[in-house]
């Protein structure tokens, strides 16, 4: 059976549109839960999603836990091991208390590439596959959570693009989940039911392309 590990903030989590923290889709709606059911009996599909999680960046705000980065490692080796780890971060970097370009995002996803690679948390002490996600671009709209992101909504239009070229020069697999979702007008970046859905649907195709070298077993 193959494993994978899908590690990003609230939209991992299954925020509610609009809703507090708590306030969570149900397993088989969360995108997770449609890459499990997609992608069959073969595969075990490992949920770490956790609202207001940053890249690389301890919250002065939410706390030091919201640091992506400090919490990835014992992940990792607490769900070792991995066939696969899909990262899907970056919308969080963009609160206005972090002050951070597109670029800095994507190099904060590109040290937890880098984390992933050094740990070998794959089969036999390997680098599993990896997967950067560019969150969708928030919308204009963010309603009560404006001063919150302001400027973000212009700096989220460029992650993907930031996301792709990290990527590409640290030869992992890149997909740009705004191809195929948009934000929920409800607050302007979280997923709805329906989003949960395509991207979950998406991702799998994603995963099946992947060129892998063994057998399940």
């Amino acid at each position: 059976m193959r494993s994978v590990l899908c590690f990003g903030d609230s939209n991992t989590h299954g925020q509610v549109p609009g809703k507090g923290p708590l306030d969570r889709y149900g397993p088989d709606v969360r995108w997770p839960g449609v890459l499990r059911s997609e992608l069959g009996a073969g595969w075990h599909v490992i949920e770490e999603g956790l609202s207001g999680r940053t890249t690389v960046r301890d919250d002065p705000i939410e706390g030091a836990h919201k640091n992506g980065r400090t919490y990835l490692r014992p992940c990792l080796q607490s769900h070792a091991s991995l066939d696969l780890v899909i990262l899907m971060l970056g919308t969080n970097d963009l609160k206005v208390r972090f002050n951070q370009p597109p670029s800095e995002v994507a190099m904060g996803i590109g040290c937890l590439v880098h984390d992933i690679k050094e740990l070998t948390p794959g089969p036999g002490g390997t680098v599993p596959e990896i997967m950067i996600v560019s969150p969708p671009p928030m919308l204009d709209d963010l309603k009560e959570w404006e001063s919150v992101f302001s400027g973000g909504q212009v700096k989220s239009r460029r992650l993907a693009l930031e996301f792709e070229i990290i990527a590409d020069s640290l030869e992992v697999h890149f997909f740009d989940a705004g191809s195929v979702v948009t934000c929920s007008p409800a607050d302007g970046f979280h997923l709805d039911a329906d989003a949960h859905r395509a991207l979950g649907m998406a991702l799998a195709q994603e995963v099946e392309a992947i060129g892998w070298t063994h057998e399940k077993g």
